[in-house]
């Protein structure tokens, strides 16, 4: 029972964080684009420390190094596959008039995100509290950038705030679904939870190293890549500070 209550109050806060889009129209271009990457690379810190502090330690624990290997690489390659064929956007920073192809298809897509994060979120709880709370912040970690970009396609892509806030927030309940069906099929299929774990360690790394790490590198300059060094280095740093609360309780 506290699994689900964790669970379900944890997606329905990362749910949330899709309104966090309207500050899109209260900043300036610039401004945006400055914080983007610094929260860009924040959540860089926040999936590796989530996956290599938490999930990662927690399926070698459950299932051995070896096949907490094997799932962490099916991990990865899930998560290629779905960005590849079904079109799914991650975190994109950019802030000027590109625009993602169609925006019925970044709704899909987002609402295929927004899912697994809950499924994701959901198996966390059933393995441990502490780290379905440590795999919530990472996912909000990313969340808070994606949010911004996500506003951004359905803007220009002629809705208006409250149909782009609307739009965002739909998308967004799709991880309460996620998490139901995890917790429903957790309860009854015997080591369901432990196999998610080390595939959303995948995910995790394959979304910072291959989406978001290299949104990071178009930018050279010493002080903007000293902060996002730093910023990456605070991520971090919160998932390890995580790590050592969950062990000592």
């Amino acid at each position: 029972m506290n699994a689900w209550i964790y669970a379900l109050l944890s997606v329905i806060i990362v749910s949330l964080m899709s309104l966090v889009g309207i500050l899109t129209l209260l900043l300036g271009k610039t401004l945006l684009r400055k914080i983007l990457f610094v929260l860009v690379s924040f959540a860089v810190g926040g999936l590796f420390g989530g996956a290599f502090f938490h999930l990662i330690p927690e399926s070698v624990e459950h299932i051995g190094a070896h096949l907490a290997s094997v799932y962490i690489i099916v991990g990865i390659v899930m998560f290629f596959v779905l960005e590849k064929f079904i079109h799914w956007r991650h975190c994109h920073v950019e802030v000027d008039d590109r625009l993602h192809p169609v925006v019925a298809m970044n709704l899909i897509g987002d609402t295929v995100h927004n899912f697994i994060d809950g499924l994701l979120i959901g198996a966390s709880y059933l393995v441990d509290v502490h780290l379905g709370f440590a795999t919530t912040v990472a996912i909000i970690f990313h969340e808070i950038p994606q949010e911004f970009g996500d506003f951004g396609v359905f803007i220009h892509g002629g809705c208006t705030p409250r149909r782009a806030l609307t739009y965002n927030f739909l998308s967004a309940l799709s991880a309460v679904v996620g998490a139901i069906i995890a917790l429903i099929i957790g309860a009854n299929v015997h080591g369901f939870s432990e196999v998610l774990v080390p595939i959303a360690a995948g995910g995790f790394i394959y979304i910072a190293g291959s989406d978001l790490i290299p949104e990071l590198k178009h930018n050279v300059r010493i002080r903007e890549s000293a902060l996002q060094l730093m910023a990456i280095v605070a991520g971090l740093a919160i998932m390890l500070l995580l790590s050592h609360y969950g062990h000592e309780h």
